[in-house]
C-alpha cells in the first residue's frame, strides 16, 4: 500500500478515518436514488461520533463505504492515511481486517463458542498464537464488566452481555476505526446505557475513531459530535 496521505487539517497527523466527496446512487424503479451527495467527513483518534438520520437516509451505507464493504460511486475512503480508492480487493480486504472493527444491531456472536472464544477466534485468523490471544481476550472482557462471563456460551449472556462481547471482539485485533450500527438498538434503555458506557470506555482507552449510526438521540447527544445524513448530506447537528 502506497497511496497514503496526510490530513492536511491538523498538521500533517493523519486522522483514522476521512471521506472525501463520497457519492453512491442506487438504480429505482427505471430512475437513480441519490444516498450519498458528496459527504466529507473527518474523524480523529479516541473521537466518538453519533451518525443520526431517519430510516433509509443513507447511514447503513455509509458505513458500509466507510468499512470498505462497499465501493463509493466517486470519492476517496481514507483509512489510516490510505486511499482505498486506490487498493484492489485483496488489498482493502486486508487494510479491513486489520484496520476497522464492526459492531452490528444483532450481535452475531457465534452459538457454540464461550464469550472468550468469540474474542479469541479473530485473533487466531490473524495470526496472534493462542496463549496471548486467550490473555488479551479476558483483558478485554474484564475492561466491559464480563471477567466472570468469559466461559459462558451466548445463550447463557443476557442481550447486554452479548453486545458487549461483540464490542470486544470487534477491536481485538486493535482496530484503528470502530463502526457501530444502532448498537444498542435491541435493547432496553438501561441496558442500552451500560452498552453505550462500555463502548465509550473502549473507544477512549484504545484511542480508535468510531463512528456510530443510532435512532437514540439521548445517547447521539453525549458522543463528541451529532453528524445528521440528509438528502445525501452530511453535516453537524
Amino acid at each position: 500500500m502506497n497511496s497514503r496521505r496526510g490530513n492536511g487539517d491538523n498538521g500533517g497527523d493523519v486522522a483514522p478515518l476521512m471521506l472525501r466527496k463520497v457519492t453512491r446512487e442506487f438504480e429505482q424503479g427505471g430512475g437513480k436514488l441519490t444516498v450519498l451527495a458528496g459527504v466529507d467527513l473527518t474523524i480523529q483518534a479516541g473521537e466518538i461520533v453519533a451518525l443520526v438520520g431517519p430510516s433509509g437516509a443513507g447511514k447503513s451505507t455509509l458505513l458500509q463505504i466507510a468499512g470498505l464493504l462497499e465501493r463509493p460511486d466517486t470519492g476517496e475512503v481514507i483509512i489510516d492515511g490510505y486511499d482505498c480508492s486506490a487498493l484492489d480487493d485483496d488489498m482493502r480486504t486486508r487494510l479491513r481486517r486489520t484496520s476497522v472493527g464492526f459492531v452490528y444491531q444483532f450481535h452475531h456472536l457465534l452459538p457454540e463458542f464461550t464469550a472468550l472464544e468469540n474474542v479469541v477466534l479473530p485473533q487466531i485468523i490473524r495470526g496472534l498464537p493462542k496463549d496471548e490471544a486467550r490473555g488479551r481476550a479476558r483483558e478485554l472482557l474484564g475492561m466491559v464488566g464480563l471477567a466472570d462471563r468469559a466461559d459462558h456460551l451466548p445463550s447463557r449472556l443476557s442481550g447486554g452481555e452479548q453486545q458487549r462481547v461483540a464490542i470486544v471482539r470487534a477491536i481485538a485485533n486493535v482496530p484503528h476505526v470502530l463502526l457501530a450500527d444502532e448498537p444498542t438498538g435491541n435493547l432496553d434503555p438501561h441496558t442500552a446505557e451500560t452498552v453505550f458506557a462500555s463502548l465509550k470506555r473502549i473507544v477512549r482507552a484504545a484511542g480508535l475513531a468510531a463512528l456510530v449510526a443510532t435512532h437514540n438521540l439521548d445517547l447521539a447527544f453525549r458522543m463528541d459530535r451529532v453528524l445528521e445524513i440528509k438528502d445525501g448530506r452530511v453535516g453537524e447537528r
